[in-house]
């Protein structure tokens, strides 16, 4: 529990310094001078340093152990965020973001491997519990923050607000995380790394670019993500034959709960910040709602998030992955319904309602598929497993957001005008975010149906990733 506790805190930082930032684009704009276009790189420069370092987590635990790369991580984030602070203008700001992003980018995936590796096949999903608290909760609270922070506050406390959570943090983890010292020294697959990482650059910038007017059909959008798609499959084949020595074992994709959490994450990725990027929008454009109304509009998805935890976490345990995050899915998916046939007259009370039972889907869900990504896996095994999941999550995320601009742009140039036309738009959007549920809810009847606990109880059973 105390690992658990430590790690929390650390991350928490993180997780909130995203979903805060993305509703400051406009303030930034106003505040440095410079137009949208340069202010997004804000968020996008914070998006590729992800992809950078989210790969190196594994060799550097192996290589460093845990406990000093967390705090190392801590570090350069902290760093990034008082530089960001401290910003005299939108470049300076844009490369403390980066190197916020580099931090971030190692905490990750480290975050849930660390985890799983205390938890030892005992109880996971209650440790999932919490352990995915901030990952569900900090998406739909950041914005909430940084409305407060805006509408009271100057724009630089958006970053001085994560330095106690860096501090506490790393206190903690200096306290509490066992050193886990190594005399291992793994050799870095430099090779590897430079597939990988500029992989997930490229496909990341493409759907970033792919956010804004003319979709995929951008040449900025379609370039990068021909360029990502083909350096990830060449790095698919090169780890695949260079298997344990790789920078991550594409391999352990043989394994089937892992595959199949993988794909799930994906496309829960593109559920929660696809539904996330499409929620306050609404309250704005077809609502009037400013910034911060819209924030707390949204708010109740954390409610219902909070309320489902225990239960799943605890069903988890007793029945598998299979069946929880089957019902988590269909309740994202008919909870989305409502959204997409309102109009600007539907009751405000009634769809916040709703939310709550989102957001109580939303937690459903991320707590099975986290525990049956690392089912059967031995120790060493769990860092790889850890980037994978991340990455799918990641590009998921930035996939469903993508997608849903794409088609609510399309259906805005169709309606325009009045804040009814502009309501038809967004339940074409919704429609789709219904969309994803729907085809999550099938992918997760390939999740293990066995509690978690007794296929991690034989990891003898497991000698390779092939042999699933």
């Amino acid at each position: 529990m105390k690992i658990a506790v430590t790690l929390v805190v650390g991350s928490l930082a993180v997780v909130f310094d995203t979903t805060i930032v993305s509703v400051a684009l406009q303030t930034l704009s106003q505040q440095l001078h410079v137009p949208i276009s340069t202010i997004q790189w804000v968020s996008t420069g914070y998006l590729l340093a992800l992809g950078v370092s989210i790969p190196l987590a594994g060799w550097a635990q192996s290589r460093f152990g845990g406990r000093r790369v967390w705090m190392f991580a801590l570090t350069v984030f902290l760093v990034g965020s008082i530089l960001c602070s401290l910003a005299w203008n939108a470049e300076s700001l844009i490369v403390s973001r980066i190197v916020e992003g580099f931090g971030g980018g190692l905490m990750l995936p480290l975050f849930s491997t660390m985890i799983m590796q205390a938890a030892a096949g005992k109880a996971l999903g209650r440790t999932m519990s919490i352990v995915t608290l901030p990952l569900v909760v900090g998406p739909i609270v950041g914005p909430v923050i940084g409305g407060v922070l805006l509408n009271w506050l100057d724009w630089r406390w958006l970053f001085w607000v994560n330095v106690p959570f860096c501090v506490i943090g790393f206190i903690l983890a200096w306290r509490m995380l066992d050193p886990d010292a190594t005399d291992a020294r793994p050799r870095f697959d430099t090779l590897g790394w430079l597939l990988l990482s500029p992989s997930l650059v490229a496909i990341l910038l493409g759907l970033t670019n792919s956010s804004q007017a003319g979709g995929f059909g951008r040449t900025d959008s379609f370039a990068p993500l021909l360029v990502g798609a083909l350096l990830l499959l060449i790095f698919a084949l090169y780890s695949a034959r260079r298997s344990g020595n790789a920078l991550v074992n594409i391999k352990l994709l043989a394994h089937r709960p892992l595959a199949s959490a993988s794909a799930s994450l994906f496309l829960s990725g593109a559920a929660l910040y696809g539904g996330m990027a499409l929620l306050p929008l609404y309250w704005q454009q077809v609502r009037g709602a400013d910034a911060l109304q819209a924030g707390l509009l949204v708010a109740p998805l954390g409610i219902g998030a909070l309320l489902s935890r225990p239960l799943a976490g605890g069903l988890s345990d007793r029945i598998g992955a299979k069946w929880v995050a089957f019902t988590g899915f269909a309740i994202v998916g008919l909870s989305t319904v409502p959204f997409a046939l309102a109009s600007t007259t539907t009751n405000k009370w009634f769809l916040m309602g709703v939310l709550v039972v989102r957001g109580f889907g939303l937690a459903a869900v991320s707590i099975p598929l986290q525990v049956a990504a690392f089912v059967g896996l031995r120790r060493e095994q769990i860092p790889h497993a850890g980037i994978i999941t991340r990455i799918t999550q990641q590009i998921g995320g930035s996939f469903g957001v993508a997608v849903l601009a794409v088609i609510l742009d399309a259906a805005l140039h169709h309606h325009p005008g009045s804040a009814t036309q502009a309501a038809r738009a967004f339940d074409q959007a919704f429609w789709w975010a219904a969309g994803f549920a729907a085809l999550s809810l099938l992918l997760s009847l390939l999740l293990p149906g066995r509690t978690p606990t007794e296929a991690v109880k034989q990891p003898e059973a497991i000698t390779s990733p092939e042999t699933v």
